[in-house]
C-alpha cells in the first residue's frame, strides 16, 4: 500500500533516493522496483534487516532491473550519515508525527538532497487523525505514537522554511480512515472485535486485489476522509554567481618614439565555476502491516 503517488512523482532509472523512517520498506521496494539506487534508513534495527531481506528476496526473483541498488541500514533521522546533496529524492512517509524535532528532521532532508531534487512528505490528515485522537487516548499516548496532528497549512509552512518549493498535494487512502475509528472504538489493541476484524478483511482484500469497486470508492472518499495528507516539493537550484566583469586595461603611452611597447599574456575571462550536480498509524503500526510484499507484489 503506497501513499505517495508516483505517477505525481516521477522516479527515473538510476535515482538516488532516501526512504527516510522507511519501516517495513514499502516505498523503497517500489522505488527498487523502478531502478532507483536505494537507501531505506530507520532506527528499528528489526524492521531494517527484516527490509534487507526482502531487498535480497526481490534482487534473486529478478523484481529489480539491472543498475538498480537497495541498502537497508540503521540511522537517526537528525543526523543522517551521508553528505550534503547526496540523493535525487528524499520520501519521508508517516514519520515526522513520531518527531519531536520535525525542523530538524526536514533541515537535514534538505542538506542531503540535491539542488533541484525533489521530496515527498506523507503524514496523517488533520481531520481523521483529530477523530482518532478524541475516541481513544491510547492511539496517540504510547512510546513513539503520534505526538502531533500537522494542520496542511503548518506542513507547508514549515517545509518553505526549511527551503523547500511545494508544487503539489493530495490525499490519500481514504477507506483507511474508518478503519482507524473502529480500532479507536473498540480499544487499539482489540483486534478480535467484529466490526474491526470485518474491515481489516476489507483492507486486505482491496490491498492484494485492488478491485474496480474499492478503487472507486476510495477516490471519492480522498478528498474528504483521505487517512494521509501528501506533499511533494523540490530544492530549488542556486542561483548562479554573475560572471565578473572583464576590467579594460589602460594603454600606457611610451616613454619616447624609439621605446617598444611591453607585450603582456592575455588575460583570461572570468566564468563563474560549474555547478556540481551532486498510513503508517502510531509505533509504526498500521493497515499497511497487514500484508507482506511478497517477491512479485507490491506492498
Amino acid at each position: 500500500m503506497l501513499t505517495v503517488d508516483f505517477s505525481r512523482f516521477p522516479l527515473a532509472p538510476g535515482d538516488r533516493v532516501l526512504d527516510l523512517g522507511c519501516g517495513a520498506g514499502r516505498h523503497a521496494f517500489e522505488c527498487y522496483r523502478r531502478g532507483a539506487q536505494v537507501v531505506a534508513l530507520d532506527q528499528n534495527g528489526e524492521e531494517i534487516r527484516e527490509v534487507a531481506k526482502w531487498f535480497a528476496a526481490m534482487k534473486e526473483a529478478g523484481e529489480a532491473p539491472a543498475g538498480a541498488s537497495a541498502t537497508a541500514m540503521e540511522g537517526d533521522a537528525l543526523n543522517l550519515p551521508f553528505p550534503d546533496d547526496s540523493f535525487d529524492v528524499v520520501i519521508i512517509s508517516e514519520v515526522m508525527e513520531h518527531i519531536p524535532d520535525d525542523k530538524g528532521v526536514l533541515a537535514e532532508m534538505v542538506r542531503v538532497l540535491r539542488p533541484g531534487g525533489r521530496i515527498a512528505v506523507t503524514v496523517p490528515r488533520y481531520g481523521p487523525e483529530k477523530v482518532c485522537w478524541a475516541l481513544s487516548d491510547a492511539y496517540h499516548e504510547v512510546e513513539g505514537g503520534h505526538i502531533r496532528i500537522y494542520r496542511g497549512d503548518e506542513l507547508l509552512g514549515k517545509m518553505r522554511e526549511a527551503g523547500l518549493e511545494p508544487y503539489g498535494t493530495h490525499h490519500a487512502h481514504g477507506l483507511h480512515s474508518p478503519y482507524w475509528w473502529l480500532k479507536c472504538a473498540f480499544g487499539v489493541d482489540n483486534d478480535k472485535a467484529l466490526p474491526v476484524q470485518a474491515y481489516h478483511k476489507l483492507l486486505v482484500w482491496d490491498i492484494m486485489k485492488k478491485p474496480l469497486a474499492t478503487r472507486l470508492a476510495e477516490r471519492a472518499l480522498n478528498p474528504v476522509i483521505g487517512k494521509s495528507f501528501v506533499v511533494y516539493a523540490t530544492k530549488p537550484h542556486l542561483p548562479e554567481a554573475p560572471a565578473a566583469a572583464e576590467a579594460d586595461e589602460p594603454v600606457a603611452a611610451p616613454a619616447t618614439k624609439t621605446a617598444e611597447p611591453a607585450v603582456g599574456k592575455p588575460r583570461k575571462s572570468a566564468r563563474p565555476a560549474a555547478a556540481k550536480a551532486p498510513a503508517k498509524s502510531p509505533a509504526k503500526r498500521g493497515a499497511s502491516s497487514t500484508a507482506k510484499p511478497s517477491a512479485g507484489a507490491a506492498k
